[in-house]
């Protein structure tokens, strides 16, 4: 009876592991922590399975260790999650910045100084080439008004703005974007680390337009790309050497 039992947990039990890779948790909303979102997609993109969450934010999904599960809904930054174990999860997702939220105006109340003459302001002057100086401005009357080097000062400080702005972004990606952060989420060492994070390196324009940026979404998502090359494409290829004259 004992061996039969013995021989009974030895066919049936690894089945049964086997059957329970499944990941559960809950989903709350990152502003108000207490608060576990409806009807969020939890999807599994490694084996596209998606369910939806609960009223109490609760999901269960086939996954197993290495997956990446995705969360999403309308309304909020689309987010997720590297599974380094199957231990209940707890994801709070932000609310998407461009979605306008309702606002209900009281009262309204108007400055009076905003429809009445500015005091500093300055008298618009003509310029005048034919003798017609002083007279007004709704005349029919000939003139130039000069607005000298204002163009050029307006060009150089854009492209002192534009530069200042690529500086952060850049400062940014190398801040976040390094060899202990991306090595934590894939796993890569030594050289191949190296040459993963040279072809996968962030983009500034794509830093730039989807904000706040996610990094951990972006590297395993690269991560996955990567896998499929070869090993050749895998290399970054050494620059020639020049022969010196």
């Amino acid at each position: 009876m004992i061996k039969q039992l013995l021989l009974f947990l030895v066919i049936v039990l690894p089945f049964k592991l086997v059957g329970q890779t499944t990941v559960s948790g809950t989903v709350y909303d990152f502003d108000n922590k207490s608060f576990p979102l409806q009807h969020v997609m939890v999807k599994n993109l490694a084996n596209s399975q998606v369910v939806s969450t609960k009223a109490s934010g609760q999901f269960t999904i086939p996954a197993k260790i290495g997956d990446l599960l995705e969360f999403s809904s309308p309304g909020f930054h689309t987010d997720t999650l590297f599974l380094i174990n199957l231990d209940p999860k707890i994801v709070f997702m932000p609310g998407n910045s461009t979605t306008l939220r309702e606002v209900e105006i009281v009262s309204t109340k108007v400055n009076p100084s905003i429809l009445a003459p500015d005091p500093f302001a300055k008298r618009y002057t003509r310029v005048a080439t034919d003798g017609l100086q002083g007279k007004g401005n709704n005349d029919r009357a000939g003139g130039l008004l000069f607005n000298l080097g204002h163009g050029k000062y307006k060009r150089q400080q854009e492209k002192i703005r534009l530069l200042e702005e690529r500086d952060r972004y850049q400062a940014e990606i190398n801040a976040v974007f390094t060899e202990d952060y991306v090595s934590n989420l894939v796993k890569l060492r030594g050289d191949d680390l190296k040459n993963f994070m040279s072809l996968y390196r962030p983009p500034e324009e794509l830093v730039k337009s989807e904000r706040p940026f996610n990094y951990a979404y972006y590297t395993v998502k690269s991560y996955h790309a990567w896998l499929k090359l070869s090993p050749e494409d895998r290399r970054i290829s050494s620059m020639p050497k020049l022969k010196a004259n």
